[in-house]
């Protein structure tokens, strides 16, 4: 009888151990879906849209300069068949207008569109959804300049793994150089020409000739130093966000000082990303390119293409920022009268 009621006891001490066990189990899982919940609640679709339409708006407006900067950033004094050597960005301004014509400066607009609307679209997106899990999904919460720094690294790689091939895509149309490539005999041998002597003629075509010839490789070029670019997004959100905290400035002065601050402290690597991207760059890696830039051109290398880029990047980030602020408060507010009603 006594071992009757020990078996028993032992069975009920059993239900109840697994019981338990199931109940943390349960618990454990609400939880984690409570707060993967709560970081995708805050996720607004404003925030993308507005990226988008600042990056595209800004992009439309200054791509010639950005088109520049890519030609001067590869311009390392190494002779390429058909291609032009600039010898700063007046002449690079004058020799496209001659040999390209004013549409010269819009090679590549497409895909920069596409980039910059996709980047600054994912970027806001993932940057606020980061920020709102920070900060416990209270808007009151200021978060610390290091906060700021974290979010804006997570998502700038998150976005960088999103944009890439299009940013490879972008590059290539730069460096193409209209009617002074009609000569197939004087390309690479890797790359297949058209009747034109071009090698890309459409963004959808590009991908799938860079992706059937380099492999999924050749579309992810230039994405170790676009890592470490990274960096500059960070150091630009950080000092946007803390202006914002601290100084009342309009937005756009914020926009164009937080800009500037990242600029000229990460431009290297801007330069480093482009000469891997060209389909004509005889490079291993980023350390092979830096071991040459060096070598070949010294540190003026590595900021060749900085005075373009120091014109299109100020106006085009105030562009994007106050475009940005402007269209998210629009369409939170029109989101808040909605749900009010």
């Amino acid at each position: 009888m006594s071992q009757t009621l020990s078996i028993n006891s032992t069975i009920m001490n059993s239900d109840k151990s697994h019981g338990s066990d199931s109940n943390k189990t349960i618990s454990k899982s609400k939880t984690i879906f409570q707060s993967t919940y709560q970081t995708f609640r805050n996720v607004k679709f404003e925030h993308l849209v507005a990226g988008v339409s600042g990056g595209v708006a800004s992009t439309l407006a200054l791509h010639p300069l950005d088109l520049l900067k890519i030609r001067l950033a590869v311009n390392s004094g190494q002779v390429i068949a058909n291609r032009p050597q600039y010898s700063g960005l007046i002449n690079a301004i004058s020799t496209t207008f001659k040999q390209e014509g004013p549409r010269g400066f819009y090679r590549g607009v497409i895909p920069n569109c596409w980039g910059a609307g996709a980047s600054w679209g994912f970027y806001f997106l993932f940057y606020n959804a980061i920020k709102s899990h920070m900060s416990n999904h209270d808007p009151t919460i200021n978060l610390h300049a290091t906060q700021h720094i974290i979010a804006a690294s997570e998502s700038g790689i998150l976005t960088l793994l999103l944009t890439n091939p299009i940013w490879v895509v972008k590059t290539r149309f730069c460096l193409q150089f209209g009617d002074s490539n009609k000569s197939k005999s004087s390309q690479s041998s890797s790359v297949k020409l058209n009747s034109n002597g071009q090698a890309y003629t459409g963004m959808l075509q590009a991908l799938k000739k860079i992706y059937a010839e380099e492999g999924i490789l050749g579309l992810y070029r230039g994405f170790v130093p676009g890592v470490f670019g990274v960096s500059h997004g960070a150091l630009q959100f950080m000092a946007y966000e803390e202006m914002k905290k601290y100084y009342y400035q309009p937005y756009f002065t914020c926009a164009v000082s937080s800009k500037l601050f990242a600029v000229l402290i990460t431009y290297p690597y801007q330069v480093i990303r482009a000469r891997l991207q060209d389909r004509c760059g005889n490079f291993n890696g980023a350390i092979d390119v830096i071991t040459k830039t060096w070598s070949l051109e010294g540190t003026k290398g590595f900021y060749k293409g900085l005075v373009p880029n120091l014109l299109r990047v100020t106006p085009a980030c105030a562009i994007t920022l106050v475009v940005y602020e402007n269209i998210s408060h629009f369409l939170a507010q029109s989101r808040s009268k909605t749900n009010a009603s």
